[in-house]
């Protein structure tokens, strides 16, 4: 019979604990929701500017913009996860500091370390998410982009060209522009074409043409019902000619070669390829998944704020210390990268560094407030 009452109470325990954790994990997606939409938005703003500047100076199709900026966007990924879920719990701990929330939490015998099991719950699944996308989307991603970039620049002059621009051939002796493509008939309308040949210029407009390949091969532009100009204006050379039918050759152009970088490659080719750069980029994709697991606990004692001191500071403190986080992957990557240090220790060091760290964070919040609870 006595051991009811201690049953029923371990029960309440439980079941107060578990409302307690979905609470905070909903708040914590409430809050690292919108802080994703806002980061992912800004970057593909950013990289759908530089598309696009890139697409008017001739360099990028107009049709390869928006694959591009998805396989851009999938890069980034990891990268933007890892800052949503840093900022989700750090906002929503801050906010628990100013509504005194915590102050009731820490006052009632509650340590700061209860925090952690809840925050690793959530962050977690996110951190197994970061290591997916680093380790195998985000090289898949580059190797698309890189591969999809070589198909477009293998493309000949007339292929790349797009209704309503001009486009230079590779040479740059020769410029199209096309008004209207018909894909079914394979016929285009309105056709301009400028070219230089020793010295001399000449132009040749046509109502509309279509592309032929020879039997050896050769592919042609073959212009129907135009007029060709060739010379200069005003001089006796100048000659104007009406034809019914006029072919230009189309100058092939050579596939490159597959531009193959680290990055590009996949996580089991790094493993196999025992070079400096290789373990590089594996220290990189290693360390995403273990630098949001660190900084998704850090976020705890990292969301203390002081009224005296002003509401913002621990923000500035907090953004400062991931800043030189990611700086310091960045400078040990490149060492490794350069042999100048082992790919073991660029790997713990820091990360074991950094986790000496949050033991040091944690240990002097709760040291300071053990102090204050005694104070008058």
């Amino acid at each position: 019979m006595p051991d009811y009452p201690q049953t029923s109470q371990r029960k309440s325990k439980t079941v107060r604990g578990g409302l307690f954790q979905r609470e905070l994990q909903r708040e914590f997606m409430a809050t690292g929701v919108p802080v994703f939409v806002v980061l992912i938005s800004l970057v593909v703003l950013s990289q759908l500017i530089r598309l696009l500047t890139e697409s008017v100076s001739g360099a990028l199709p107009v049709d390869g913009v928006l694959v591009m900026l998805g396989f851009s966007a999938l890069n980034y990924l990891p990268v933007l996860l890892s800052v949503s879920l840093f900022l989700s719990i750090l906002l929503t701990l801050t906010r628990s500091y100013r509504d005194s929330e915590m102050v009731t939490w820490l006052s009632s015998g509650l340590g700061l370390t209860r925090w952690v099991a809840p925050v690793l719950w959530y962050a977690l699944p996110v951190v197994a998410l970061i290591a997916l996308m680093s380790l195998v989307l985000s090289p898949w991603a580059l190797s698309q982009a890189d591969e999809y970039k070589r198909r477009l620049d293998s493309r000949d002059e007339v292929s790349a060209a797009q209704p309503g621009m001009f486009r230079e051939s590779k040479q740059a002796d020769r410029v199209y522009f096309l008004e209207d493509v018909d894909v079914q008939s394979k016929r285009v309308g309105n056709i301009f074409v400028q070219s230089t040949r020793d010295g001399v210029t000449s132009a040749m407009l046509a109502k509309e043409g279509y592309q032929e390949t020879a039997p050896n091969g050769d592919r042609f532009l073959v212009l129907l019902n135009g007029t060709r100009y060739e010379g200069t204006p005003g001089r006796s050379d100048f000659r104007v000619v009406e034809f019914e039918r006029y072919a230009v050759r189309i100058e092939t152009v050579e596939a490159k070669l597959p531009n193959v970088t680290p990055k590009s490659l996949t996580t089991l080719a790094l493993i196999q390829q025992p070079t400096t750069w290789a373990w590089s980029e594996l220290e990189w994709r290693l360390g995403l998944p273990l630098s949001a697991l660190i900084l998704a606990v850090m976020a705890i004692p990292l969301s203390f704020v002081n009224p005296r001191a002003g509401r913002s500071l621990n923000l500035i403190m907090a953004i400062m210390i991931y800043m030189l986080y990611n700086n310091l992957i960045s400078v040990t990557n490149a060492w490794v990268g350069q042999g100048k240090m082992g790919p073991v220790e660029g790997l713990v060091l820091l990360h074991l560094a950094m986790a000496v760290l949050v033991v040091a964070l944690f240990y002097r919040r709760m040291l300071v407030f053990s102090w204050r609870r005694w104070l008058p």
